[in-house]
Order: C-alpha cells, then sequence, then structure tokens
C-alpha cells in the first residue's frame, strides 16, 4: 500500500451479515477511493468503499492493467459515529501485514507469501492534484476546509470563520510537495446570515509557495464522477481526506446554476472544501453543508449541497481586478428563487394575472 494515493480507485471484496445467505452475500464488491493514509508506508488505509459488518478479513483491491491486486486487508466498518451516518471503512496495508508477520511465521515453519507487486499509482483527475488548492482552516476552537483561488486568496464558508479570533490557513501539500508551513489571514468579506451562500474570503499574509491554481468548470452534468476534498473524516489529523461519489443535482434558476448536489460523504470540518471533476480535475464549487433530519437527528453525509463555482467566479474576477470587496456583495442581493432553493423550499412561481 506504500504506491497509494488519496483519491485512487479501490475494490473491497467481502461477505457481509457472516453466515445469513452465503449463496447471496459472499465475496460481495464495492468501490470507492483512498480517503486518506497513515502510518509507515501507508499502513493504515481509510476509504469510502462501502463495507458492512462482517466484511472484516476481507481484501482490498487496487485495479491495474494485469487485473486486480491485493493492496490491503479490511479491519473495520466505521458506520455510525453518534447520529452521523459515516461511510468509511479502515483497511490494514497487506504488505505491513507480512512484514510484521514473517519472524513468526517463519519460526512456525509457514512459508510467507511474497509482498504484493508493487502498483503504479494513477495519475491525479486531468493530471491537476486538487490537495494543492485544498486548505485547513481554524478558527478558535473551530475548523473547516478552504479553496485556494490564488496564492494569497482563498475561500470557505461563512460559518468557519465566525468566531472573532485569529485565523490560522494551512494549506494541504499536493503530490510530490512537502508540508506548508501554516499561514496567517483575515477576513475581507463574509456574507450575511440572511445571505443563501454561505461563503467567505479570506486574504492570506503571505502567498502559497509554488501555489498552481485551480481549473474552474464552466458546465455541470448530472451523473457525472465527482470528488470532494476536505477536513472532515478525520479533522486536524492525517491532513485531508477525499471522498467519491456522482454529481446527483443541479439545481438552476433563470438558467444559471446555484446550486449542487452530490453523493460524495461530507462530515463536519468538509465546509468550504473543493468539489472537483474526476473526469476533467476542475474545481466545479465548494462544500456548503451536508443534510440533517432535526426531527430524527440524523445526519446524512451522502447528500450535500455546494455553491457552483460559476456562481462566484466573475465576482473573484472582479475582486482581484479592483481589490475592493464590494465585488462580492452581489451574493447578499440572491433572488427569491435562490433564496428558495437554499431554504429547501418550494421555488415561487409566477404571479398570476387574474
Amino acid at each position: 500500500a506504500g504506491c497509494l494515493r488519496k483519491g485512487q480507485t479501490l475494490l473491497a471484496c467481502g461477505s457481509p451479515f457472516g453466515d445469513l445467505c452465503p449463496e447471496l452475500f459472499l465475496n460481495t464488491l464495492s468501490r470507492g477511493v483512498v480517503s486518506n493514509l497513515a502510518g509507515e508506508e501507508n499502513a493504515l488505509v481509510l476509504t469510502d468503499a462501502r463495507c458492512l459488518p462482517g466484511t472484516e478479513g476481507g481484501a482490498a483491491f487496487v485495479p491495474s492493467p494485469a487485473g486486480p491486486r491485493a493492496v490491503a486487508v479490511i479491519a473495520a466498518s466505521l458506520c455510525w459515529k453518534g447520529a452521523e451516518w459515516v461511510g468509511l471503512t479502515l483497511l490494514c496495508s497487506l504488505a505491513a501485514i507480512l512484514r510484521s508477520s514473517a519472524a513468526v511465521l517463519g519460526e512456525a515453519g509457514i512459508a510467507v507469501p511474497p509482498l504484493p507487486a508493487w502498483v503504479a499509482a494513477v495519475p491525479a483527475s486531468g493530471g491537476r492534484d486538487p490537495l494543492g488548492w485544498t486548505a485547513l482552516v481554524e478558527c478558535g476552537a473551530t475548523w473547516g476546509s478552504g479553496v485556494l483561488l490564488a496564492p494569497r486568496m482563498l475561500l470557505t464558508c461563512r460559518h468557519v470563520v465566525e468566531a472573532r479570533a485569529p485565523l490560522r490557513v494551512t494549506p494541504a501539500a499536493g503530490a510530490g510537495q512537502d508540508a506548508a508551513a501554516v499561514l496567517w489571514g483575515r477576513v475581507v468579506f463574509a456574507t450575511e446570515e440572511s445571505s443563501p451562500f454561505d461563503v467567505a474570503v479570506v486574504e492570506l499574509e503571505e502567498s502559497v509557495p509554488g501555489f498552481v491554481p485551480p481549473c474552474l468548470a464552466s458546465t455541470f452534468l448530472p451523473g457525472e464522477e465527482v470528488s470532494v476534498v476536505g477536513f472532515g473524516a478525520l479533522g486536524r489529523a492525517c491532513g485531508p481526506s477525499v471522498t467519491a461519489g456522482i454529481l446527483s443535482a443541479v439545481l438552476a434558476v433563470a438558467g444559471r446554476p446555484v446550486m449542487l448536489q452530490t453523493t460524495c460523504a461530507v462530515h463536519g470540518g468538509s465546509s468550504g472544501g473543493p468539489l472537483v471533476s474526476s473526469r476533467s480535475g476542475c474545481l466545479m464549487g465548494i462544500v456548503a453543508s451536508n443534510t440533517r433530519d432535526t426531527g430524527a437527528g440524523a445526519t446524512y453525509p451522502h447528500l450535500n449541497f455546494c455553491i457552483p463555482i460559476s456562481v462566484l467566479q466573475p465576482l473573484v474576477a472582479r475582486y482581484r481586478r479592483t481589490g475592493d470587496p464590494a465585488a462580492f456583495a452581489e451574493l447578499n442581493r440572491a433572488g427569491d428563487g435562490v433564496r428558495a432553493a437554499w431554504q429547501l423550499q418550494q421555488r415561487p412561481g409566477p404571479p398570476s394575472k387574474l
């Protein structure tokens, strides 16, 4: 598993529910991505592949031209955390297991199987690495995620930076990059509480070294594969996590997309993180929230809402040209149709002429 990278496709194979109807459940497959990695040579792997109780001990594979290669063993399915459906699975590296048990097995006269062959990591989406645009945003005891659009400019959610405390921004390390230093920032604009768009603009005191700006998406196709990058699954530990899904809905008002829905797993701390097209690698939007059933007290991470980058891009361009934060004031003047969409209400129809 030492060659794995975040966002890489994984297949998990296991038999949920023990000996219940094995002819139906034996060796069922689940597909996901590598969400996070930890330990020496990636001894621990987190994936968003759906693994139910009973699949523990099953194998995880990565696709390769020569066929699937086993890289890890299912250790625990993380189904619920309080009232929040987690939907993530912890894996143990197969190579780490074989290395650590080699001496014991050798003393018992058991031949140790060869370590799994090295599997080349698949290049990042569209040749772009969204980890290089993602940052941890800390404001007092609150943390969330953010998207870097320029060496000194970051977008996040208003609710992430509401506390009146110094703002710390830690850019995530992209592929082949060293861990970035903590940078300090200040909020130059935040939407009003009454605005349907939960957005804040942060200016950094220093530039992010070697920053490469993201490609910005201009089209949004329901059903296309997408990924979310953020600090939701493990918080500040292990860097940002990646979860995959599809763009489940695009809500438009007057022909303009104003809300994106996805099936990616979005947990607390993911707010402000990037939504990325798995096909092109372009930035599609920023995560605003997941869904909570206030009656049942349950949170559903796989139904979530994002602000399309097409809403923000012209305002960002105007701000970078003029330096005036008032460029974003348009977000506070959204029409009734946009407000109804973000309040999950039926949009108002045309006025009657009777």
